[in-house]
This record gives C-alpha cells, sequence and structure tokens, in this order.
C-alpha cells in the first residue's frame, strides 16, 4: 500500500466485510457523468491493455494520445495517468454525452467507484483488501438504487481479472520498495525502460521476447511460451514473473535453465 493509498483510507469510510450500501450511475442520474472530470486517474498495465482493446491503437500510440507517463512514488516503476482535455472542466478523453465511449473496458478505478480498494501484503505473503466509500457531495448515485455489498459490487463491475492483474502490479511495487530498502540497490535507466516495456507495452515486448530469445533461457513449457508471443495478457503476466526475477533475483514462476533447485 502506498502512503497516497493510506492518508485515502484515513479519510474515508471504510467498510467492513458485509457492510452494505446503495448506489446506482446511468444517465438517469441528476449527476450522470460529473465524476468524469479533473480526474487524477492512475491506469494500470492491465488498464492500459484493456483500453486498447477498445481504442484498437498500439500502447505507443494510446500513450502519446491519452496518458503521462510517470513515475511511482518511493519505487520508480513506471505508472500512467490519464491525460484530461484541455477544456472548461478538465474532461475525460472518454466521456461522451451519452457517457463512457469505452465503458465495456473502462478502468478499474472508474468499475470500483463509489468504492475505493488497497491492497497490502500480510504476514503470510497472502493479498489483504481494505474497502473505503468515496462519497462525494455531488454524487446523487446515494439516493437510489441496488443494495450491495463490497464483494457484490466488484462482480457487478466485472472487476476480478482487474483486481487480480493490479494485485500483481502493487506487489511489484511493495517488493521493489522492501528490496531497495534492504539493498540500498535502485532500478536504474535501463532497467525502468524495461520495465515499461514489459508492463505498458506488451505489442513492442512481445517481438523483443521472439528475437532475444530470452524465454529460451528460462524454465517454459512450449505452451506458455506461445501464449505469451501471441496474447497480450498473458505477455503481461509473464513480464510480472521476469522483473520480479531479473530486478530481484526470484519469482515464484520463473527459474532460469541452470537452477534445479
Amino acid at each position: 500500500m502506498t502512503d497516497s493509498s493510506a492518508q485515502f483510507l484515513s479519510e474515508h469510510q471504510e467498510l467492513a466485510p458485509g457492510d452494505s450500501f446503495r448506489f446506482a450511475c446511468h444517465p438517469g442520474v441528476s449527476c450522470f457523468g460529473a465524476c468524469c472530470s479533473a480526474l487524477d486517474l492512475m491506469i494500470t498495465p492491465y488498464d492500459a491493455l484493456r483500453l486498447r482493446h477498445t481504442t484498437g491503437q498500439r500502447a505507443r500510440e494510446f500513450i502519446a494520445l491519452f496518458a503521462n507517463l510517470l513515475a511511482m512514488p518511493e519505487v520508480g516503476l513506471p505508472m500512467l495517468h490519464m491525460r484530461m482535455l484541455a477544456d472548461a472542466r478538465h474532461h475525460c478523453p472518454f466521456m461522451r454525452d451519452t457517457g463512457c465511449a469505452v465503458y465495456q473496458d473502462r478502468p478499474s478505478a472508474c468499475r470500483t467507484y463509489p468504492l475505493g480498494r488497497a491492497t497490502q501484503r500480510g504476514p503470510e505473503g497472502e493479498v489483504v483488501e481494505r474497502v473505503f466509500m468515496a462519497r462525494e457531495a455531488h454524487c446523487r448515485g446515494f439516493d437510489a438504487g441496488t443494495d450491495f455489498d463490497a464483494g457484490a459490487w466488484m462482480h457487478d463491475q466485472g472487476l476480478e481479472p482487474y483486481n487480480r492483474a493490479n494485485d500483481r502490479y502493487m506487489a511489484l511495487a511493495e517488493d521493489l520498495r522492501a528490496f531497495e530498502t534492504l539493498t540500498g540497490q535502485g532500478m536504474g535507466q535501463k532497467q525502468l525502460g524495461m520495465a515499461g516495456l514489459a508492463l505498458y507495452q506488451p505489442d513492442e515486448f512481445q517481438p523483443f521476447l521472439a528475437q532475444s530469445g530470452l524465454m529460451d533461457r528460462l524454465e517454459m513449457t512450449e505452451t506458455r511460451k506461445n501464449d505469451v508471443l501471441n496474447d497480450e495478457e498473458a505477455c503481461l503476466d509473464f513480464g510480472y514473473d521476469w522483473l520480479e526475477l531479473s530486478l530481484m533475483g526470484h519469482t515464484e514462476h520463473l527459474r532460469p535453465k541452470d537452477q534445479k533447485g
């Protein structure tokens, strides 16, 4: 969990397991679209991959048009933020009068709203989830709608694959932070560049893997190699494994061929 996540949690109501709330968001709600402007919206690697499914763009073009490339505080890991329009209200570039133009592949933060979600590692390495309510004064979505608890809301919004992928991103950041504290070794510019390629540019990472023969030096099945080269979600999953191995020297899911233990 980042310091900003911890601060946000401290300022908002945390939901205990089973706590319910009522919410609806659709064109019939009077404030519809009001939350889609002036956003400080992080785009995780999986968010970017899914958004590109709708826009049909290559990663480099998507980033140039819609995102700002930043470094995650305290870690330096590449991180994208959505670039708002330069209009009076700084709208999201995908907001239309009728709603979200990328609704089926909208980012995880948009799906999660009006909830927020933060995770950290537990004592056994498990993911510990905390969920909070982001109740904004302008929002009329709480006035009517269906009753949900946090789990039901996340299922309704299709968050399962987003949360799984985003948990890996945050776990990598947490591990890198701990590794730097222990060893005093941060990420160099070449490592930052490769992290950006593996996390946010799978369409360019795939040909790099095919041409470099990197996967031939790892204990991997031919099936997984083929999946990585032909499916961007599989490539992103491999990217997390490879970054853990190359940056910190170990991962649960990959092993160099000369290591049999």
